[in-house]
């Protein structure tokens, strides 16, 4: 059985790549980023997802099978690392909030 992982990474990592970047504006926005290291780890998420999408699509791309597994491998673990860290800006900005 054909595994289709990184068609479905790419698409879903840009999106979140969107909802990083309206949260990095808004923190600076809002005067918000001088205070805080959401933004900063935000960034960090959002180049994780960037390569994310780099490692999916050459995988969706590539001809050799070998390559074409290791980066859908290396695409899908920055993408759970990606939906841990946003997991965490979540809660940070919840507490953040409630403080």
């Amino acid at each position: 059985m054909k595994n289709n992982t990184s068609q479905q990474i790419l698409p879903t990592a840009a999106n979140l790549i969107g909802f990083c970047l309206f949260v990095i504006t808004s923190m600076h926005v809002s005067d918000k980023a001088a205070s805080s290291m959401v933004d900063e780890f935000v960034a960090v998420v959002t180049f994780s997802l960037t390569l994310s999408c780099l490692f999916s699509f050459i995988s969706i791309r590539s001809t050799d099978q070998s390559r074409k597994d290791g980066m859908e491998k290396l695409a899908e673990y920055l993408f759970v690392f990606s939906l841990v860290g946003i997991l965490i800006v979540i809660f940070m900005l919840v507490l953040g909030i409630i403080n």
